[in-house]
C-alpha cells in the first residue's frame, strides 16, 4: 500500500514505523505526514501521543478517532516546511461528498527529541 501521507512511497517505509513506535520522526514535516497518515488510518492513540502535553486537553484519543473515522481523506499538500512550521493543504469529502480543503500553517515543538503537534492557524 502506497502511504497516505504523499511521498509516494510504502506505508511499510515511510509511516508506519512511526506508528508502530519503532522510530520517532525526525522533522516537523516527516511528523505532519505521518500524523496526516494517522487521521486516514484513524490512529487516534499516536494522533493524542504527538500531540504536545499542553495542547491534549480536550483532544483524546476517542475524539481523534471519533474525527478520523468521520472524515474521508483525499490526498495531502505539502505547501512549505520549515523547521518547526509546516503549512499543509488536506483535502477531504464532506458529508455531501463534496471536495473541501483544510488550509493549515501547523506549528511543532521539538522536546527530548521527539516532535509534537502544538497548533495552527487555518486559512
Amino acid at each position: 500500500m502506497i502511504c497516505p501521507c504523499g511521498t509516494g512511497l510504502p506505508y511499510e517505509h515511510c509511516c508506519q514505523p512511526y506508528h508502530l513506535r519503532a522510530s520517532i520522526a525526525p522533522t516537523a514535516e516527516a511528523l505532519m505526514r505521518s500524523r496526516y497518515s494517522a487521521f486516514v488510518m484513524a490512529n487516534g492513540e499516536y494522533l493524542f501521543e504527538t500531540t504536545h502535553t499542553s495542547k491534549r486537553k480536550g483532544n483524546t484519543k476517542v475524539a481523534y478517532l471519533t474525527s478520523a473515522k468521520n472524515t474521508r481523506w483525499l490526498k495531502l499538500e505539502i505547501i512549505s516546511a520549515f523547521f518547526d512550521q509546516v503549512e499543509f493543504k488536506a483535502y477531504y469529502l464532506n458529508k455531501k461528498l463534496q471536495t473541501e480543503v483544510l488550509h493549515e500553517k501547523s506549528n511543532f515543538k521539538l522536546e527530548d527529541g521527539k516532535w509534537y503537534y502544538v497548533d495552527g492557524v487555518f486559512y
